[in-house]
């Protein structure tokens, strides 16, 4: 049976917790809305560059398009985006565990591409070929980092290191639904663009022109907004984990305080019983 001063240290320190988790809670939720607002006002953009993109695909050739042309497989490259940071309750494991579920069932060659350290970490010590690495992408991602991130997956399949591109990353639903899913990025596919079908327009120079100068542009965006969907994510795992932190905190304190009042009508008693029974010696 913990003492009274023991009870009264726990209660203290899993109040300080409770404190701690309370703020974060807080400070989620404020991401939370912001990231919200950005992945609203980036898909509307994302569909209608899908559109205009699926309908050239399917009016040229796409042997002339370099980020297009099939070809054959020989390695394929999987990018995992997890957060940087921890205290986001499965948010990360099941990206982990998702991109792990993958690897091992993929037939073909494979290497990563990790996108924050969680995701990293955890491969490098399993001796995964990471090809690329990038970490401290923050709570706010701009398009200039989704720019550079496509880049770099652009050149790599371009060079020939990796001959298919998958993005792996968590679509955001709500603040209670973050669903892990796997996106492939290159080569772009007319139904991976969903094409509203082939239209009459005019094109400037040309549909095979205008779709070579599209396509890097829509590979930037498709990144974007998958670090979009991935940060939205994780400030609404965070701030339900931290919420569910606060509420533990709250029960153990409870359980702990009526330990402790017993513990101390245990010992009043035990006094009053002293006395008492110093008394009747007395007489």
């Amino acid at each position: 049976m913990p003492s009274m001063r023991d009870l009264k240290r726990r209660i203290r320190s899993i109040r300080n917790t409770q404190h701690i988790t309370r703020a974060m809670k807080m400070v989620a939720a404020a991401k939370l809305r912001k990231a919200q607002a950005q992945v609203t006002a980036a898909r509307p953009y994302t569909e209608k560059l899908e559109e205009v993109v699926g309908r050239l695909m399917g009016s040229v050739d796409l042997m002339s398009q370099p980020l297009a042309a099939p070809r054959e497989v020989k390695k394929v490259g999987y990018v995992l985006i997890t957060g940087d940071r921890g205290l986001a309750g499965g948010y990360n494991a099941n990206l982990i565990r998702l991109a792990e579920e993958r690897l091992q069932t993929e037939t073909r060659p494979a290497a990563l591409v990790a996108v924050g350290r969680k995701g990293r970490d955890y491969f490098r010590r399993r001796q995964v070929e990471i090809v690329r690495s990038f970490t401290d992408i923050g709570d706010e991602p701009d398009i200039t980092q989704a720019r550079e991130l496509a880049r770099q997956l652009v050149d790599l399949y371009l060079a020939g290191t990796l001959d298919e591109i998958n993005l792996i990353y968590s679509r955001f639903y709500s603040a209670l639904r973050q669903v892990p899913c796997i996106d492939r990025l290159l080569p772009i596919a007319a139904d991976d663009a969903r094409g509203g079908g082939v239209e009459d327009y005019i094109y400037e120079p040309s549909p095979a022109a205008v779709l070579q100068s599209l396509l890097p542009r829509y590979c930037e965006i498709k990144v974007y907004r998958a670090l979009l969907e991935a940060k939205a994510s994780e400030h609404g795992a965070r701030m339900t984990a931290m919420d569910n932190a606060t509420e533990n905190a709250a029960e153990m304190i409870d359980k702990l305080t009526l330990s402790f009042n017993r513990a101390r009508q245990a010992a009043i008693t035990r006094e009053i019983v002293e006395v008492v029974a110093g008394a009747d010696a007395l007489k």
